[in-house]
């Protein structure tokens, strides 16, 4: 099937549309509907009613956000009206949900009349914490804003006139940079003189761009003062009215530094490209066919040009879900009033920050695996980068506070921890270790330091103030790969090549002497990075090692088994992965290191992942899983997690609750744990779940990951000497880091 006909089927798969309403409370118990409606509702009716700002406490008012249309300007699609603008606006609902958590009600309204219109929506104000108007013809829509803005006391934003002028000037503000021209120098053409050229050119005067530079051409050419008198044109078009005799678009284009088209595909050619001065910044967002293509606009040149458009298989996409849903986010947080300039610069400015940050890999691997490093082709982030809520977000947030418009004061640090937690409980749950890690950051070895993920997370491990890394590896290929990513710092490096080794040769040799490790081979040994950096951590001069990149788990693990061990009091290590639901964290062990566990190995390796939770601020409640329920079946498998149980109730140091052995979901469901087995340990579902064996760990946690839409961090070794944790092949930078900011933290505690 081609596109149209797999959009009407994806619209189309019952249930019908892209949107639903969820409740976001329990309504399991004629109490819960007792609560949620009658009679238990008419107290936080009574609260409003007494204090109408209540209705952001009680109520979702504070969350929720109308798009607005009357279907007059649909996308490229033009005037087709209310009905056929709905799946429109119902996307616009689902990116609103998807990137920032906000929810939506879709309104399309059948009126031509700009003045029904404002009623209708003002009349609506009590129910919304915020207007997005969508898809308005103009002129109508610049009115339309105006008076609303002015009746309303929330958020009003047409997002068709002011996030094109948003995102397009982040990625001015990085071309300028780029090519080293001066915002307030450059000479900047408009082809188009609708609602999102007028309110660019409004927005660039803001950055610093100045009104006079500004030609703004329409479908007739050059607007001028005497076109504005003598043709009748609207007041919005007088605004960037020039003096002179006029021309078209390519007398305009020539000399000129910058393009920005807001028209029709197809108005610009080489020869105008030509014409502009050097190294031209051409943004081309016309839909679906820009003013000129992207080859057709590189080929005319042999300097440097910058191209946008609004296509995603072009680099530089201009793409208004870089801001409306972050902007809104922020307004809502602090009780905005309005979206005001000040907002919508700080906006601007931060997604140009955040385009000159080293990209996350999840993002790379989203869109093909393309370099996204900043320069020419990549002045904007991707829509899909996870970072702009709580980069854009915060920035918004500030700034209305800043500007007076914020009836809400936050704490901006603390605001950016509770963004990341839109994002997933793992996110949440790894801030309150990376923040730990940041108190107190130790020296962390990487042992495949000469791999590109390694530096980039080395770079970031700094730039947080996470750790201290120290990168294994030569010296030469991580100093050409620094240089080739552009990241600005100097790591700590120690290349074995480099000699010098001879301490850690004799300390491995002392070690490894009775296990069949020759002088010699102790020599070679120490210049691979798993046994140096096992022997840095274990002489103290390095507080952690993370190794297993590019290893498969039991050869990167074997070095520090032998080198490092287990702590005094451990005879066992074992690998933990925990996993985040929307509402609940487990840890799940053992599921890397012991094959068949015994009861003593399942005793400690229970102790060993409750220290580990604790380290998350997670109060442990461990079940000892299997296939039975509490000697309901008694095997030899039965009898290990069964005595390992009993030996840490009976134990007086152990000091969380434990139970088993019992079945799966009679450790994670309330009902059978308190209702079937109402004698248990655990007052509350089981946390941290250790696994009968690796096989049933390994295959458990899994299933939960990719059937259950569980985020997995991990694995995470418990048990060893000095904090060591073996990466598993292929992992991510955030994973990098997140796993050096485990070892942090638990350098802090040794």
């Amino acid at each position: 099937m081609g596109l149209d006909e797999d959009a009407l089927d994806y619209h189309g798969r019952a249930p019908p549309g892209k949107i639903e309403i969820a409740t976001t409370k329990p309504t399991n118990t004629q109490r819960d509907l007792s609560l949620a409606y009658s009679p238990g509702v008419a107290a936080p009716c009574e609260a409003i009613h007494e204090t109408p700002e209540d209705a952001f406490k009680y109520t979702a008012r504070g969350n929720l956000v109308a798009v607005v249309s009357d279907g007059s300007a649909v996308l490229g699609l033009g005037d087709i009206g209310p009905e056929a603008s709905k799946p429109v606006m119902e996307g616009k609902g689902v990116l609103f949900k998807r990137f920032a958590d906000i929810d939506v009600f879709d309104l399309e309204l059948d009126t031509d009349d700009p003045d029904a219109m404002i009623e209708a929506v003002d009349a609506m104000g009590p129910t919304f914490g915020g207007i997005n108007l969508e898809d308005i013809a103009a002129p109508a829509c610049f009115e339309i804003e105006r008076e609303l803005r002015e009746r309303m006391d929330v958020p009003v934003f047409h997002d068709d006139q002011h996030g094109t002028a948003i995102i397009s000037g982040a990625a001015l503000l990085n071309a300028a940079d780029i090519v080293d021209k001066e915002l307030e120098e450059m000479e900047i053409v408009f082809s188009g003189a609708g609602a999102s050229a007028i309110a660019s050119a409004r927005f660039y005067v803001s950055l610093g761009v100045r009104e006079e530079n500004i030609t703004m051409c329409d479908s007739s050419g050059i607007i001028t003062a005497d076109r504005v008198e003598n043709d009748g044109l609207n007041r919005y078009k007088a605004e960037f009215a020039s003096e002179g005799t006029g021309g078209d678009l390519a007398d305009a284009l020539a000399g000129a530094d910058a393009f920005v088209g807001l028209s029709v595909g197809g108005v610009v050619d080489e020869a105008m490209v030509r014409s502009m001065a050097s190294d031209p910044i051409i943004f081309a967002m016309a839909n679906p066919d820009p003013e000129i293509d992207y080859e057709t606009a590189k080929a005319a040149r042999d300097d440097t040009v910058i191209m946008a458009t609004g296509r995603s298989d072009y680099p530089n996409q201009v793409n208004n879900v870089l801001g409306f849903p972050f902007i809104f986010r922020g307004a809502l947080d602090v009780r905005a009033t309005e979206i005001n300039e000040e907002m919508k610069v700080a906006a601007a400015r931060a997604l140009a920050r955040l385009a000159r940050q080293d990209v996350p890999d999840a993002v790379v691997k989203a869109y093909g695996d393309q370099p996204l490093q900043f320069g020419p082709e990549y002045i904007i982030p991707k829509p899909l980068d996870p970072r702009v809520l709580f980069e854009v977000t915060p920035a918004v947030a500030e700034a209305a506070m800043d500007s007076g418009c914020a009836r809400k004061t936050i704490d901006l640090d603390d605001y950016v921890e509770r963004l990341e937690a839109r994002l997933g409980k793992s996110r949440e749950m790894m801030r309150v270790v990376l923040n730990k890690a940041k108190s107190d950051p130790k020296r962390v070895v990487l042992a495949e330091g000469d791999d590109e993920k390694m530096i980039r997370a080395a770079y970031q491990l700094i730039e947080e103030g996470i750790a201290e890394p120290v990168l294994l590896g030569d010296r030469d290929r991580i100093s050409a790969i620094t240089d080739t990513l552009g990241l600005a710092f100097e790591p700590e490096i120690v290349d074995p090549d480099e000699g010098g080794l001879d301490e850690y040769a004799d300390r491995l040799y002392e070690l490894r002497q009775r296990k069949g490790v020759t002088r010699r081979e102790a020599d070679e040994l120490v210049t691979d990075g798993n046994y140096l950096g096992s022997v840095m951590v274990e002489m103290g001069d390095a507080d952690a090692m993370l190794t297993g990149l590019t290893h498969h788990y039991p050869s990167a693990l074997r070095p520090p088994l032998q080198i490092v061990g287990t702590a005094p009091e451990a005879e066992y290590a074992a690998g933990v992965y925990m996993l985040t639901f929307r509402n609940r964290v487990v840890f799940c062990a053992d599921t890397t290191v012991n094959t068949d566990p015994d009861a003593d190995v399942l005793t400690e390796v229970t102790r060993h992942t409750a220290e580990l939770a604790r380290r998350f601020n997670v109060e442990p409640r461990a079940a000892m899983l299997s296939y039975s329920n509490f000697g309901s079946v008694d095997s030899p498998s039965t009898r290990a997690p069964r005595r390992a149980a009993e030996r840490l109730r009976e134990d007086p140091a152990t000091d969380f609750p434990v139970d088993g052995e019992m079945q799966a979901d009679t450790a994670v469901v309330e009902d059978i744990l308190q209702g079937t087995y109402e004698f248990s340990e655990l007052d509350d579902p089981a946390n941290v779940l250790v696994f009968p064996s690796l096989e049933a760990g390994n295959i458990g946690y899994k299933l939960l990951q990719r059937l259950g839409g569980a985020e997995a961090i991990g694995p995470m070794l418990v048990g060893m000497d000095k904090p060591v944790h073996v990466l598993q092949r292929g992992d991510e930078v955030k994973d990098i880091v997140n796993m050096a900011g485990v070892a942090v933290v638990d350098a802090q505690d040794d």
